[in-house]
């Protein structure tokens, strides 16, 4: 990204302007580099060498030499002063400096909480293909090269609904794919009444696919899940709180429209119920049910929404930063 307003200094190469708030002579110092700061209330140490300037230019370059020891100490004097006189900037800052807010207000002008699944459903595609230890995959917009593949098929349709969002946003600041899915997202959960996520932005865009065959299979066993996602880095808590993404959408747990806690209250209705004739969720959805371990965070969520919003806002925020790149300053 280009950072532009960083104040900055401008060098000679030849010489600098020396000044004092006194005196309104110039001298050109040559051979040697001069950094001068005038400031209202410093008074010049050196007021009579002031006045001597030219005549005293070939004296000044003898190193023994009064007015050369003079000259030296008000320019160190200048150049300690330079840090307290000029703004402060912090380069790490600057490099992420542009607004975030554009990109919220873009992804929030496309969106809709009927859009918000599949937008969700962007995130956990684009950033579980990440491997531990391969190392590849994860949070790095690759997912606009994979829509073709079966695992992926529906997400084209949140790809268009960002991709105008990115146009809008590309006029004003340069935003990555990853980045704008990853904020999407977030906005997604809160549009629906879920928790405000914070998210740091600076990922960078892949530029090829990343493998296929990362992405867990929706016919897999809590043990096999819990394989694939501590591949990816997530312990089984994590995994739970995740699935829980799944309240919003068609999937049949509770309004579609609302993310809340209710995943998780209906996983523990017995049997397994269904919505007008159909299945209610995915068989790895019913999958967690039939783990003691996996049980126990499925009935602490069902019981407390506020803990199920504050691990899941933990949980999204390690997801989009799985495996990303960073830029730098």
């Amino acid at each position: 990204m280009e950072l532009t307003n960083i104040p900055h200094l401008a060098s000679s190469s030849n010489f600098f302007f020396s000044s004092c708030s006194r005196c309104s002579c110039r001298g050109r110092r040559t051979e040697k580099a001069v950094i001068a700061v005038s400031v209202a209330g410093i008074r010049c140490g050196a007021d009579s060498a002031c006045s001597e300037i030219t005549e005293q230019q070939n004296l000044d370059s003898l190193p023994g030499s009064k007015n050369s020891r003079c000259y030296r100490r008000r320019d160190f004097a200048a150049a300690a002063l330079i840090p307290f006189l000029l703004p402060r900037v912090d380069m790490a800052s600057a490099a992420e400096s542009y607004d975030a807010s554009i990109i919220q207000n873009g992804a929030r002008n496309v969106l809709s909480k009927v859009k918000a699944a599949g937008v969700l459903r962007l995130v956990f595609h684009d950033a579980g293909t990440f491997d531990v230890a391969e190392k590849s995959g994860g949070m790095n917009g690759s997912i606009i090269y994979e829509v073709d593949r079966p695992e992926n098929a529906g997400l084209s349709k949140s790809l268009k609904i960002l991709q105008k969002a990115k146009e809008g946003i590309d006029q004003i600041q340069k935003v990555s794919w990853a980045d704008l899915i990853a904020v999407a997202g977030a906005e997604a959960v809160a549009l629906c009444g879920g928790p405000e996520i914070p998210v740091r932005l600076g990922r960078l865009d892949s530029s090829i696919a990343d493998p296929v065959g990362k992405l867990p299979e929706e016919t897999l066993d809590a043990v096999a899940l819990k394989t694939s996602f501590r591949n990816k880095g997530f312990s089984t808590q994590e995994m739970v709180v995740l699935s829980g993404a799944h309240t919003i959408g068609g999937k049949g747990f509770g309004n579609p429209n609302v993310f809340d806690n209710s995943y998780f209250k209906v996983l523990l209705e017995k049997p397994r119920p269904t919505s007008s004739g159909m299945p209610i969720g995915l068989p790895t959805d019913w999958a967690l049910t039939e783990d003691d371990e996996c049980l126990r965070w499925i009935n602490i969520y069902a019981e407390d929404q506020a803990k199920f919003f504050a691990d899941f806002q933990d949980a999204y925020t390690k997801l989009v930063n799985s495996g990303a790149s960073w830029r730098t300053a």
